[in-house]
Order: C-alpha cells, then sequence, then structure tokens
C-alpha cells in the first residue's frame, strides 16, 4: 500500500465525504464559475492539508468530529486554493500538478477573479457559522504567507539571507499553513484548549522540515518534479547554499555570489556551485537540520495517547523526510 493511502485510512470516511461538502461549497449560479471550480476539484493533489485537519481533530477528540471539522478543512482547502491560483498567475505558470494551471486555460483576468471568488467563500463559510476562531488562524496564516514571499524577494535582492532570516521566510511561506491545518483540526473540537497551540507547533515543525526537504530536492541527481539547480537559477536562497557561504573563505564567497547574481543562467556555472555546495557540506548540516525538526515533531506527539490516528501523523512526518519528490 502506498504510503499516503496508509496515512488517509483511518479517515478515509471522512475524506470522502469533505470532498462532496468542499464540492458544494465552491457552488455559484454562474455557469463560467462551476466549469472551472470544477476543474479545481478534479486536479487535487494528495490533500495533505484536509488530511492533516481530520488526522489531528480526530487524535485530540479520541476519534469525536462535527461538522465544524468538515467546516475548518473547506475553509482551509478553498481559501489555500485561492492563494494557488493567484500565484499562478504572479510566477506566470502554465502548470500546475501537471494539468494546466487556470491562467493557462482562462487567462489572468479570469484567474485573478476566480481566487477571489474562493476567498470571499472561504470567509463566508466561517462567518455564516460563526467559527470566527477559525477564520482567524487562517486568516493570520494568509497574512504570514504574503509576509513570507514578499521577505523572501526583499533578501533574494541582496543575498543577504542569514540562516535566521531564512528559518522566518519558510515558517511564514510554508510552515505557516500546514500549523494553521494542524491547529484548526484541534480548535474544531476543543476550542480554547491548550491542544490548539501544541498542534500549531505541531505543523509549525513539520512544514519547516518539508521546506529543507524541498530545498535539497534542487542538489538531487535524479529528475524530482523540478529540475536541479533550478533554485540556484531563480536566486532562491537554500538551506545548503546558506550555510557553505556562512562558512566559504572571503574568496571563495565572492564567487559564488558572482555565480548566482551574474551567472545563474548558465548551467555549467550552475553545476560547479551544486558541487561546491556538495564538497563543502552543505547538504549534510541541512539535513541534521531537517531531522531536528522532525525530532521537535515526534516528541509533542508523544504527549498523545495510541490511536491510529496518531500513528497516520507520525508516518505523516516520517513521509515529509522520506518523499522522493
Amino acid at each position: 500500500m502506498k504510503i499516503v493511502e496508509q496515512i488517509k485510512q483511518p479517515i478515509a470516511y471522512e475524506m470522502e465525504l469533505f470532498e462532496q461538502k468542499f464540492q458544494l461549497s465552491m457552488s455559484s449560479k454562474v455557469a463560467l464559475l462551476n466549469r472551472i471550480t470544477h476543474y479545481i476539484v478534479n486536479r487535487k493533489g494528495k490533500q495533505m492539508r484536509p488530511m492533516f485537519v481530520f488526522l489531528v481533530s480526530k487524535m485530540v477528540s479520541n476519534g469525536e468530529i462535527s461538522e465544524r471539522t468538515y467546516r475548518g478543512a473547506s475553509v482551509i482547502e478553498l481559501i489555500h486554493t485561492a492563494t494557488l491560483v493567484h500565484d499562478d498567475v504572479v510566477d506566470d505558470s502554465n502548470r500546475r500538478r501537471g494539468f494546466f494551471s487556470i491562467n493557462a486555460l482562462w487567462k489572468n483576468k479570469i484567474a485573478v477573479l476566480i481566487g477571489d471568488y474562493l476567498l470571499s467563500k472561504g470567509l463566508l463559510l466561517s462567518i455564516d457559522n460563526n467559527d470566527f476562531d477559525l477564520l482567524k488562524i487562517i486568516s493570520i496564516a494568509v497574512r504570514e504567507m504574503s509576509e513570507g514571499e514578499l521577505l523572501q524577494i526583499e533578501k533574494a535582492r541582496k543575498l543577504d539571507i542569514t540562516e535566521d532570516v531564512y528559518y522566518e521566510i519558510i515558517r511564514q511561506k510554508t510552515a505557516t499553513l500546514i500549523a494553521a491545518c494542524c491547529s484548526l483540526g484541534a480548535a474544531s473540537v476543543k476550542p480554547n484548549s491548550q491542544h490548539v497551540e501544541t498542534m500549531r507547533k505541531f505543523g509549525e515543525l513539520i512544514g519547516m522540515a518539508f521546506q529543507i526537504k524541498d530545498d535539497l530536492f534542487d542538489y538531487g541527481d535524479t529528475q524530482i518534479g523540478k529540475p536541479t539547480g533550478i533554485d540556484i537559477k531563480e536566486q532562491k536562497m537554500t538551506l545548503p547554499l546558506i550555510y557553505v557561504l556562512n562558512q566559504a573563505s572571503k574568496k571563495d564567497k565572492s564567487w559564488l555570489i558572482n555565480s548566482i547574481k551574474n551567472h545563474n543562467k548558465d548551467s555549467n556555472r550552475v553545476k560547479g556551485v551544486i558541487a561546491f555546495v556538495k564538497a563543502s557540506g552543505g547538504l549534510e548540516y541541512a539535513i541534521s537540520k531537517m531531522k531536528e525538526f522532525q525530532n521537535e515533531a515526534l516528541q509533542l506527539l508523544q504527549t498523545y495517547p495510541e490511536s491510529e490516528y496518531k500513528n497516520s501523523l507520525k508516518l505523516m512526518v516520517n513521509y515529509v523526510i522520506d518523499r522522493k519528490k
């Protein structure tokens, strides 16, 4: 059995029901809108976000969940989908998960409007049901994701990222959404309890490990979704590179910075940077940091009684580290 299917097993029924509810939450009287949202629903990925919501809510409540949990999962998915549709416009991207992006099929103007529509649907789903605590969790996540992206853009111009700034960027850009899924799962069944903060921290740690794993793919030898060296070509500062820059001699450092700033389209030069980072222990350092986040996340789970939901969350933490793409 595939690992993702194994993780999903204890919540298979909830995930099926969620898909029906999610589809309903997108419906509109405008035929064009329904055609596009139908397309969005049919090209779903692994659905990690709703899985986090349901597994966490069932773990902290001994298997009991309510309509509020389904609404929370739908709101996260609506608002996250809105940000992805907008991201594709920002990045001028024609593909998303192997399918054509909305902007590729229907052009930018429609894509931006669809993103706005999904955002408003998510807000109203919470407001109509007085789920203000859940809405706050998600709204904070969206704010942080925007700040993280902008901080990364600001820092990429100077290439002066310290390790602390890097962690702040990935905490906001990547980890904050997984943190929101986990804290929302807890808040949907145990509002105002200590579980909400514990699970937020748990999700944040997984998110940090997830992003470092993504960074490492840039140095892999196999083709894993994205060609290697692409982060360097896009002048994205990743943990292996930041570590090596901070350790390098003045001469090596200026060669690295010059390569990334002025020769990032030269594939031989990019290969040279990758080889230098590997030879200087950049990958080992990043792997050790990733494992620290992984272990901290697993420790937080230890405080909960044994259950199939807890086991699935453990599998999820390990999957983030061991995945091949």
